[in-house]
Protein backbone atom coordinates (compact mmCIF):
# COMPACT_ATOMS: atom_id res chain seq x y z
CA UNK A 1 0.00 0.00 0.00
CA UNK A 2 0.79 3.48 -0.91
CA UNK A 3 1.62 6.05 2.04
CA UNK A 4 2.40 9.44 2.40
CA UNK A 5 4.45 8.66 5.75
CA UNK A 6 8.30 8.89 5.65
CA UNK A 7 8.53 8.34 9.70
CA UNK A 8 8.31 12.31 10.42
CA UNK A 9 5.52 13.58 12.09
CA UNK A 10 4.37 17.05 10.41
CA UNK A 11 3.21 19.26 13.41
CA UNK A 12 0.40 21.42 11.47
CA UNK A 13 0.00 24.36 14.85
CA UNK A 14 2.29 26.99 13.78
CA UNK A 15 2.55 28.83 10.58
CA UNK A 16 6.32 29.32 11.26
CA UNK A 17 8.44 30.29 7.79
CA UNK A 18 4.68 29.60 5.54
CA UNK A 19 4.22 31.06 2.50
CA UNK A 20 0.94 33.23 1.73
CA UNK A 21 -1.68 30.51 1.17
CA UNK A 22 -2.32 29.98 -2.50
CA UNK A 23 -5.87 29.50 -1.48
CA UNK A 24 -7.18 31.74 0.77
CA UNK A 25 -10.62 31.99 1.96
CA UNK A 26 -12.76 34.91 1.50
CA UNK A 27 -16.18 33.81 2.98
CA UNK A 28 -19.02 35.87 1.51
CA UNK A 29 -17.60 36.16 -2.03
CA UNK A 30 -19.89 36.20 -4.54
CA UNK A 31 -18.59 33.14 -6.23
CA UNK A 32 -17.02 29.82 -5.96
CA UNK A 33 -13.70 30.60 -7.13
CA UNK A 34 -13.46 34.52 -5.67
CA UNK A 35 -14.46 32.50 -2.01
CA UNK A 36 -11.70 29.76 -2.53
CA UNK A 37 -12.34 25.97 -1.75
CA UNK A 38 -12.29 24.93 1.38
CA UNK A 39 -9.29 22.03 1.94
CA UNK A 40 -9.38 20.10 4.97
CA UNK A 41 -7.05 16.77 3.53
CA UNK A 42 -4.07 16.37 5.56
CA UNK A 43 -2.56 15.01 2.11
CA UNK A 44 -3.00 18.90 0.56
CA UNK A 45 0.41 19.64 2.46
CA UNK A 46 0.75 23.88 2.61
CA UNK A 47 -2.46 23.91 0.68
CA UNK A 48 -4.18 22.64 3.43
CA UNK A 49 -6.35 25.95 4.68
CA UNK A 50 -9.15 24.87 7.47
CA UNK A 51 -8.84 23.31 10.39
CA UNK A 52 -10.07 19.80 11.24
CA UNK A 53 -10.78 17.02 8.75
CA UNK A 54 -13.77 15.93 6.56
CA UNK A 55 -16.47 13.85 7.44
CA UNK A 56 -17.97 15.63 10.83
CA UNK A 57 -18.03 13.04 13.57
CA UNK A 58 -17.08 10.03 11.03
CA UNK A 59 -13.08 11.87 10.42
CA UNK A 60 -11.90 9.43 13.63
CA UNK A 61 -13.32 6.33 11.67
CA UNK A 62 -11.71 7.17 8.59
CA UNK A 63 -8.15 7.12 11.11
CA UNK A 64 -8.76 3.91 12.07
CA UNK A 65 -9.40 2.78 8.91
CA UNK A 66 -6.31 3.84 7.76
CA UNK A 67 -4.06 2.68 11.20
CA UNK A 68 -5.73 -1.23 10.47
CA UNK A 69 -4.73 -0.88 6.61
CA UNK A 70 -8.28 -0.67 5.29
CA UNK A 71 -7.87 2.28 3.78
CA UNK A 72 -5.02 3.88 1.37
CA UNK A 73 -4.00 7.06 3.30
CA UNK A 74 -3.61 9.00 -0.14
CA UNK A 75 -6.43 8.00 -1.33
CA UNK A 76 -8.52 10.36 -3.06
CA UNK A 77 -12.37 10.17 -3.94
CA UNK A 78 -13.50 9.52 -7.67
CA UNK A 79 -16.07 12.32 -8.23
CA UNK A 80 -17.34 11.45 -11.68
CA UNK A 81 -20.76 11.83 -11.79
CA UNK A 82 -21.28 12.45 -8.06
CA UNK A 83 -22.77 15.97 -9.15
CA UNK A 84 -25.74 17.25 -7.18
CA UNK A 85 -29.15 15.96 -9.04
CA UNK A 86 -30.47 19.10 -8.46
CA UNK A 87 -29.53 22.89 -8.85
CA UNK A 88 -29.31 24.74 -5.41
CA UNK A 89 -28.29 28.14 -5.93
CA UNK A 90 -26.43 30.13 -5.89
CA UNK A 91 -28.88 32.60 -3.91
CA UNK A 92 -28.74 36.26 -2.35
CA UNK A 93 -27.78 34.72 1.06
CA UNK A 94 -24.07 32.80 0.08
CA UNK A 95 -22.49 36.47 -0.59
CA UNK A 96 -23.78 37.92 2.95
CA UNK A 97 -20.91 36.97 5.11
CA UNK A 98 -22.73 36.75 8.03
CA UNK A 99 -26.25 35.32 6.74
CA UNK A 100 -23.97 31.84 6.85
CA UNK A 101 -21.30 30.72 9.07
CA UNK A 102 -22.23 27.08 9.89
CA UNK A 103 -21.80 25.75 6.46
CA UNK A 104 -20.12 25.79 3.31
CA UNK A 105 -22.77 27.36 0.33
CA UNK A 106 -20.77 25.75 -2.64
CA UNK A 107 -20.00 22.37 -0.75
CA UNK A 108 -21.95 20.99 -3.16
CA UNK A 109 -20.71 22.41 -6.13
CA UNK A 110 -16.86 21.35 -5.89
CA UNK A 111 -16.78 19.13 -8.70
CA UNK A 112 -17.86 21.49 -10.85
CA UNK A 113 -16.41 25.30 -9.74
CA UNK A 114 -12.86 23.60 -9.17
CA UNK A 115 -12.01 20.94 -11.67
CA UNK A 116 -9.04 22.63 -13.05
CA UNK A 117 -7.87 22.66 -9.48
CA UNK A 118 -8.64 18.73 -8.62
CA UNK A 119 -7.40 17.98 -12.43
CA UNK A 120 -3.99 19.09 -10.72
CA UNK A 121 -4.09 16.60 -8.00
CA UNK A 122 -5.23 18.84 -4.71
CA UNK A 123 -7.29 17.14 -2.78
CA UNK A 124 -10.92 19.21 -2.78
CA UNK A 125 -13.73 17.41 -0.76
CA UNK A 126 -17.71 17.95 -1.06
CA UNK A 127 -19.22 19.03 2.02
CA UNK A 128 -22.76 18.84 0.65
CA UNK A 129 -24.25 15.86 -1.61
CA UNK A 130 -27.96 16.27 -3.40
CA UNK A 131 -29.77 13.05 -4.41
CA UNK A 132 -33.05 11.41 -4.73
CA UNK A 133 -34.82 8.92 -2.82
CA UNK A 134 -38.11 7.24 -1.99
CA UNK A 135 -39.08 6.58 1.71
CA UNK A 136 -41.21 4.04 2.63
CA UNK A 137 -43.08 4.39 6.30
CA UNK A 138 -45.48 2.29 7.93
CA UNK A 139 -46.96 5.59 9.49
CA UNK A 140 -47.47 7.01 6.11
CA UNK A 141 -49.22 3.85 4.74
CA UNK A 142 -51.68 4.07 7.59
CA UNK A 143 -52.41 7.62 7.01
CA UNK A 144 -53.12 6.43 3.29
CA UNK A 145 -55.50 3.44 4.63
CA UNK A 146 -57.66 5.79 6.48
CA UNK A 147 -57.77 8.16 3.58
CA UNK A 148 -55.82 10.87 5.53
CA UNK A 149 -53.39 10.94 2.38
CA UNK A 150 -53.67 10.95 -1.12
CA UNK A 151 -51.56 8.74 -3.74
CA UNK A 152 -51.14 11.04 -6.55
CA UNK A 153 -48.68 8.78 -8.49
CA UNK A 154 -45.77 11.61 -8.76
CA UNK A 155 -45.21 12.29 -4.69
CA UNK A 156 -47.07 9.62 -3.42
CA UNK A 157 -46.62 6.52 -5.59
CA UNK A 158 -49.34 3.81 -5.76
CA UNK A 159 -47.28 1.23 -3.88
CA UNK A 160 -47.21 3.23 -0.84
CA UNK A 161 -43.57 5.13 -1.08
CA UNK A 162 -42.67 9.10 -1.22
CA UNK A 163 -40.74 10.33 -3.57
CA UNK A 164 -38.18 12.96 -2.34
CA UNK A 165 -34.53 14.86 -3.09
CA UNK A 166 -32.20 14.79 -0.39
CA UNK A 167 -29.56 16.65 0.68
CA UNK A 168 -26.43 15.90 3.31
CA UNK A 169 -24.33 18.84 4.76
CA UNK A 170 -21.20 18.16 6.77
CA UNK A 171 -20.73 21.43 8.97
CA UNK A 172 -18.03 23.67 8.42
CA UNK A 173 -17.44 26.41 10.29
CA UNK A 174 -16.09 29.89 9.89
CA UNK A 175 -14.97 31.07 13.03
CA UNK A 176 -15.30 34.98 13.07
CA UNK A 177 -19.20 34.65 12.00
CA UNK A 178 -19.75 31.55 15.00
CA UNK A 179 -17.91 34.26 17.02
CA UNK A 180 -20.75 37.40 15.82
CA UNK A 181 -23.51 35.01 16.44
CA UNK A 182 -23.09 34.28 19.62
CA UNK A 183 -21.92 38.09 20.74
CA UNK A 184 -18.65 36.39 21.69
CA UNK A 185 -14.81 37.16 21.17
CA UNK A 186 -13.12 35.20 18.15
CA UNK A 187 -10.17 34.60 20.50
CA UNK A 188 -12.19 33.65 23.36
CA UNK A 189 -14.17 31.41 21.09
CA UNK A 190 -11.18 29.55 19.76
CA UNK A 191 -9.63 29.07 22.95
CA UNK A 192 -12.73 27.41 24.59
CA UNK A 193 -13.02 24.79 21.48
CA UNK A 194 -9.59 23.57 22.19
CA UNK A 195 -9.93 23.41 25.65
CA UNK A 196 -13.16 21.61 26.02
CA UNK A 197 -11.84 19.03 23.42
CA UNK A 198 -9.16 18.15 25.39
CA UNK A 199 -6.71 19.83 23.27
CA UNK A 200 -7.47 18.18 20.31
CA UNK A 201 -6.93 21.19 17.80
CA UNK A 202 -3.94 23.58 18.85
CA UNK A 203 -4.46 24.97 15.45
CA UNK A 204 -7.80 27.07 16.71
CA UNK A 205 -5.63 28.44 19.14
CA UNK A 206 -1.93 28.86 17.55
CA UNK A 207 -2.93 29.64 13.39
CA UNK A 208 -5.28 32.64 13.42
CA UNK A 209 -4.62 32.91 9.62
CA UNK A 210 -7.08 29.83 9.25
CA UNK A 211 -10.43 30.83 9.95
CA UNK A 212 -12.39 28.31 8.95
CA UNK A 213 -13.38 25.00 11.28
CA UNK A 214 -14.48 21.61 10.50
CA UNK A 215 -15.88 20.44 13.69
CA UNK A 216 -16.07 16.47 14.34
CA UNK A 217 -19.80 17.07 14.68
CA UNK A 218 -23.29 15.97 13.42
CA UNK A 219 -24.39 17.32 10.41
CA UNK A 220 -27.62 17.72 8.65
CA UNK A 221 -30.09 15.92 6.08
CA UNK A 222 -32.70 17.71 4.03
CA UNK A 223 -35.69 16.28 3.07
CA UNK A 224 -37.13 17.77 0.17
CA UNK A 225 -40.82 17.30 -1.21
CA UNK A 226 -42.29 18.33 -4.27
CA UNK A 227 -40.29 20.69 -6.98
CA UNK A 228 -37.18 21.34 -4.77
CA UNK A 229 -37.02 25.27 -6.97
CA UNK A 230 -40.54 25.82 -4.94
CA UNK A 231 -38.67 25.92 -1.80
CA UNK A 232 -36.77 29.00 -2.92
CA UNK A 233 -39.52 30.96 -5.08
CA UNK A 234 -41.86 33.07 -2.69
CA UNK A 235 -44.65 32.81 -5.18
CA UNK A 236 -45.10 29.25 -3.98
CA UNK A 237 -46.28 28.11 -0.73
CA UNK A 238 -43.64 26.06 1.97
CA UNK A 239 -44.19 23.41 4.41
CA UNK A 240 -41.27 23.31 7.21
CA UNK A 241 -40.43 21.16 9.90
CA UNK A 242 -36.88 21.77 11.52
CA UNK A 243 -36.23 18.58 13.80
CA UNK A 244 -33.48 17.67 16.24
CA UNK A 245 -32.48 14.29 16.26
CA UNK A 246 -33.98 11.60 18.65
CA UNK A 247 -33.44 8.41 17.29
CA UNK A 248 -34.86 6.63 20.15
CA UNK A 249 -38.49 8.21 19.58
CA UNK A 250 -37.35 8.39 15.47
CA UNK A 251 -36.40 4.97 14.71
CA UNK A 252 -37.18 2.64 17.96
CA UNK A 253 -40.57 4.69 18.64
CA UNK A 254 -40.09 5.25 22.39
CA UNK A 255 -43.35 6.97 23.85
CA UNK A 256 -41.67 8.66 26.48
CA UNK A 257 -41.57 12.15 24.16
CA UNK A 258 -43.08 13.20 20.65
CA UNK A 259 -40.81 13.34 18.79
CA UNK A 260 -41.80 10.52 15.74
CA UNK A 261 -45.23 11.29 16.38
CA UNK A 262 -44.26 15.46 15.20
CA UNK A 263 -41.72 14.42 12.70
CA UNK A 264 -44.35 12.02 11.03
CA UNK A 265 -47.14 14.74 11.19
CA UNK A 266 -44.48 17.04 9.89
CA UNK A 267 -43.64 14.63 7.04
CA UNK A 268 -47.69 14.69 6.18
CA UNK A 269 -48.18 18.07 6.20
CA UNK A 270 -44.89 18.36 3.94
CA UNK A 271 -46.40 15.92 1.38
CA UNK A 272 -49.55 17.68 1.54
CA UNK A 273 -48.44 20.86 0.82
CA UNK A 274 -46.20 19.94 -1.85
CA UNK A 275 -48.99 18.29 -3.50
CA UNK A 276 -50.99 21.45 -3.67
CA UNK A 277 -47.99 22.96 -5.85
CA UNK A 278 -45.70 24.10 -3.23
CA UNK A 279 -43.22 22.15 -1.75
CA UNK A 280 -42.31 20.43 1.79
CA UNK A 281 -38.92 20.40 3.87
CA UNK A 282 -37.88 18.69 6.75
CA UNK A 283 -34.66 19.64 8.32
CA UNK A 284 -33.28 16.35 9.98
CA UNK A 285 -30.02 17.86 12.94
CA UNK A 286 -27.33 15.57 14.48
CA UNK A 287 -27.97 16.64 18.01
CA UNK A 288 -29.38 14.07 20.27
CA UNK A 289 -30.52 14.97 23.60
CA UNK A 290 -30.98 18.68 23.15
CA UNK A 291 -27.62 18.22 21.78
CA UNK A 292 -26.77 16.51 25.09
CA UNK A 293 -25.88 13.46 23.81
CA UNK A 294 -27.86 10.11 24.29
CA UNK A 295 -26.52 8.72 27.71
CA UNK A 296 -27.13 12.33 29.27
CA UNK A 297 -30.70 11.61 27.91
CA UNK A 298 -31.21 8.18 29.52
CA UNK A 299 -29.45 9.07 32.54
CA UNK A 300 -32.48 12.23 32.77
CA UNK A 301 -35.20 9.55 31.82
CA UNK A 302 -34.23 7.46 35.41
CA UNK A 303 -34.12 10.96 37.05
CA UNK A 304 -36.93 11.79 36.26
CA UNK A 305 -38.88 8.68 36.63
CA UNK A 306 -37.39 7.65 40.35
CA UNK A 307 -37.62 11.59 41.77
CA UNK A 308 -39.91 11.76 44.75
CA UNK A 309 -43.52 12.63 43.33
CA UNK A 310 -42.61 10.41 39.80
CA UNK A 311 -42.34 12.45 36.65
CA UNK A 312 -44.04 15.85 36.79
CA UNK A 313 -44.11 19.00 34.15
CA UNK A 314 -42.54 20.96 37.10
CA UNK A 315 -39.21 19.57 37.29
CA UNK A 316 -38.83 18.54 33.40
CA UNK A 317 -36.56 21.10 32.79
CA UNK A 318 -34.77 20.88 36.23
CA UNK A 319 -34.06 17.08 36.13
CA UNK A 320 -32.31 18.08 32.63
CA UNK A 321 -29.93 20.83 33.97
CA UNK A 322 -29.33 18.66 37.48
CA UNK A 323 -27.24 16.04 35.50
CA UNK A 324 -26.09 17.61 32.38
CA UNK A 325 -25.52 21.24 33.84
CA UNK A 326 -27.31 23.23 31.42
CA UNK A 327 -30.87 22.62 30.33
CA UNK A 328 -30.36 22.21 26.58
CA UNK A 329 -26.99 22.52 24.27
CA UNK A 330 -28.85 22.97 21.02
CA UNK A 331 -28.35 26.72 20.76
CA UNK A 332 -30.63 27.14 17.64
CA UNK A 333 -28.72 29.95 16.99
CA UNK A 334 -26.76 28.70 13.85
CA UNK A 335 -29.87 26.30 12.97
CA UNK A 336 -31.39 28.81 10.06
CA UNK A 337 -27.80 28.82 8.32
CA UNK A 338 -29.56 25.67 6.11
CA UNK A 339 -32.83 27.56 5.28
CA UNK A 340 -30.58 30.26 3.66
CA UNK A 341 -28.69 27.86 1.82
CA UNK A 342 -31.47 26.88 0.25
CA UNK A 343 -32.31 30.25 -0.78
CA UNK A 344 -35.66 30.43 1.55
CA UNK A 345 -37.33 34.01 2.98
CA UNK A 346 -40.59 33.11 3.99
CA UNK A 347 -41.98 29.27 5.50
CA UNK A 348 -45.59 29.67 5.19
CA UNK A 349 -46.35 26.51 7.44
CA UNK A 350 -44.18 25.80 10.49
CA UNK A 351 -44.53 22.67 11.90
CA UNK A 352 -42.63 23.22 15.44
CA UNK A 353 -44.26 24.67 18.41
CA UNK A 354 -40.54 25.71 19.92
CA UNK A 355 -40.12 28.99 20.90
CA UNK A 356 -36.40 28.72 20.00
CA UNK A 357 -36.66 27.71 16.94
CA UNK A 358 -39.29 30.05 15.77
CA UNK A 359 -36.97 32.89 17.15
CA UNK A 360 -34.17 31.89 15.64
CA UNK A 361 -35.85 31.56 12.12
CA UNK A 362 -37.57 35.31 12.43
CA UNK A 363 -34.44 36.72 14.14
CA UNK A 364 -32.44 35.32 10.78
CA UNK A 365 -34.90 37.19 8.85
CA UNK A 366 -36.86 35.20 7.33
CA UNK A 367 -40.52 34.88 8.03
CA UNK A 368 -43.01 32.67 9.49
CA UNK A 369 -46.81 32.78 8.79
CA UNK A 370 -49.02 29.29 10.43
CA UNK A 371 -47.38 27.98 13.35
CA UNK A 372 -48.83 23.94 12.93
CA UNK A 373 -49.06 22.72 17.00
CA UNK A 374 -48.94 18.48 17.23
CA UNK A 375 -52.80 17.39 16.77
CA UNK A 376 -52.93 16.31 20.72
CA UNK A 377 -54.21 12.56 19.27
CA UNK A 378 -50.65 12.27 18.54
CA UNK A 379 -48.99 12.60 22.08
CA UNK A 380 -48.25 9.65 23.71
CA UNK A 381 -49.65 9.59 27.25
CA UNK A 382 -45.98 9.04 28.15
CA UNK A 383 -44.83 12.19 26.88
CA UNK A 384 -47.61 14.80 27.94
CA UNK A 385 -45.65 15.34 31.17
CA UNK A 386 -43.09 16.90 28.62
CA UNK A 387 -45.43 19.04 26.41
CA UNK A 388 -46.40 20.53 29.76
CA UNK A 389 -43.51 21.42 30.50
CA UNK A 390 -42.33 22.96 27.28
CA UNK A 391 -45.93 24.87 27.21
CA UNK A 392 -45.39 26.30 30.51
CA UNK A 393 -42.09 26.96 29.50
CA UNK A 394 -42.83 29.40 26.26
CA UNK A 395 -43.83 26.72 23.75
CA UNK A 396 -46.19 28.15 21.16
CA UNK A 397 -49.85 26.78 21.54
CA UNK A 398 -52.84 28.23 19.44
CA UNK A 399 -55.06 28.46 22.73
CA UNK A 400 -52.24 31.00 24.29
CA UNK A 401 -52.91 34.62 23.72
CA UNK A 402 -50.73 36.07 20.49
CA UNK A 403 -48.14 37.91 20.18
CA UNK A 404 -48.03 41.20 18.44
CA UNK A 405 -45.48 39.80 15.78
CA UNK A 406 -48.25 37.34 15.00
CA UNK A 407 -51.20 39.47 15.25
CA UNK A 408 -49.61 41.67 12.95
CA UNK A 409 -49.08 38.40 10.69
CA UNK A 410 -52.40 37.44 10.54
CA UNK A 411 -54.03 40.67 9.97
CA UNK A 412 -51.30 40.76 6.90
CA UNK A 413 -52.21 37.76 5.49
CA UNK A 414 -55.81 39.23 5.52
CA UNK A 415 -55.39 41.96 3.63
CA UNK A 416 -53.30 39.84 0.96
CA UNK A 417 -55.99 37.89 0.89
CA UNK A 418 -59.00 40.61 0.59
Amino acid sequence: MSTNRDGHIRITSHPGGRAPARFPIRWGAPTARERGPVIGTVNSGNDRNAIGAHGGSYALYRALAISSGALNPIARPDLTNTSPVVDVGPFPQWSEPSRIVSLDPWGHRIAEDFRSEIAEGIDIRPSIAITKARLTLPDLSDLMSKKLLSIDGEIVRASGDVAVTKAAVDPVWYLPGIAERFGIGEDKLRRTLFEQTGGMYPELVTRPDLSVFLPPIGGITLYIFGDPAAVSDPRRTLACRVHDECNGSDVFGSDICTCRPYLIHGIAECIKEAQKGGAGLIVYNRKEGRALGEVTKFLVYNARKRQAGGDQASTYFERTECVAGVQDARFQQLMPDVLHWLGITRIDRFMSMSNMKYDAITGSGIEIGERVQIPDALIPDDAKVEMEAKKAAGYFAPDSTPTEEELKAVVGRKIEEF
